[in-house]
This record gives structure tokens, sequence and C-alpha cells, in this order.
């Protein structure tokens, strides 16, 4: 199965706000599946743009990766339109209510498997960016949909409100390590990365603390 087939990219660009602050932020929203039926990961910013993406395919569910505003920010739009519901894993629901106060979410448990075609996602539960982080491996297509777990460099962030450090490094050395080294990580901001050119630094990072 070709993963470039199967998987499309689309950046859409908004605010990320907590804790007081607001940063202006690009967002990959991966669309994941076939020419009839779609995951898609990330409700950032703007609907129009990912149903415009989707092109009338069945979407099997709208996930997001965790909880912060930039991942969820139009998710019960984007529900609405595309007839789909929306996955969120609950320990980020405290994340969730800061933006969507009144909308609810479907559950998502660590191990859960979704089917798009013929594409296989199974949930990783990988807390420390937020307590409900959820990294998604398609074995067939040797990749992960990493939200803001990891990126092209390291870690995601952890010096904000519902973050840690360590909790993180557990969740990247204990499930991410754990896929095979050539799995293509999608991230949820900037350039794909490879699982095994971010763990070779995995020593660095808990030296350096961030």
């Amino acid at each position: 199965m070709s993963a470039a087939k199967n998987i499309q990219r689309l950046v859409t660009s908004g605010t990320f706000e907590l804790d007081g602050g607001s940063w202006d932020v690009d967002n990959n929203i991966w669309i994941v599946g076939d020419d009839k039926d779609v995951v898609v990961f990330d409700a950032a910013h703007s609907a129009e743009p990912i149903v415009e993406a989707v092109a009338g395919r069945n979407v099997v569910a709208v996930v997001c990766t965790h909880g912060h505003n930039d991942h969820v920010t139009v998710a019960p739009e984007l529900g609405n339109a595309l007839d789909a519901p929306v996955l969120l894993h609950p320990a980020d629901d405290v994340l969730w209510r800061m933006t969507h106060p009144d909308e609810d979410f479907r559950g998502v448990e660590d191990g859960l498997v979704l089917r798009a075609g013929d594409v296989e996602l199974r949930a990783l539960h990988t807390p420390g960016h937020s307590p409900g982080s959820v990294c998604w491996y398609a074995p067939d297509l040797g990749a992960v949909f990493s939200g803001d777990t990891l990126f092209s460099g390291g870690p995601g962030a952890t010096g904000r409100s519902y973050s840690d450090f360590p909790t993180i490094l557990a969740s990247i050395s204990e499930r991410l390590g754990t896929l095979p080294a050539d799995t293509v990580v999608y991230t949820g901001h900037g350039d794909t990365t490879v699982i095994g050119d971010e763990l070779v630094n995995y020593d660095e990072w808990v030296k350096n603390g961030s």
C-alpha cells in the first residue's frame, strides 16, 4: 500500500491560545484513507478547506489528536458538515471545554482501531503534551500521526498547563519508540520525520530537559 496515495496534507493557519497567551500557528491536517472512506486528523482553524479536501468522501471520524484549541477549533462544525463523529481522549476534556463548553465528543481509548478503506489506524495514548494526547499508528502505511507529541527536532512543548516533560519522554520511548525505526512521523505542525531519526537524540532531550 502506498503511503503517498493514502495520505493527504492540508495546512490551515490561525492561533493557539492557552494560559492567557496567543501564538500564530500553521497546523497540518491529515486526511487518511482511500477514494471512498477517510479519517480526518485535527479540525484546525477553518472547516471549509477541510470539507473541500474531503471532496465528498465518507468521513469515518474527525479525530482530534489532543484538546488544544488549534487542533479542535472547528471540530463540532466539521463533524456536523461531514456527518462524522468527533473523537478525542477523555483526559483532554478540560482543554476541549475551553473551546467548546457546550459540545460533546466521542471518547477514544488506547488501542482503539479505526478503518478507512484498507487503512487501519490504531490509537496509542501518549500523554505529556496534554493528558489525552493520542498518536495514531497505520502499520500498513509505515506511518504514525503524532499530533504534537513528536516533531522533527524532538518532543512537543511541555511548558504550559496540563503538560509534563517526563511524561512525554516516557510516551515517546515506551510507545513511539517501539514502532519500527523507519516509521514516518506525520506531525501536527511542520515537516514530517522518521522515528529512528528522532530517537537517536533521546539522551540529549533528557539531558537538556526540553
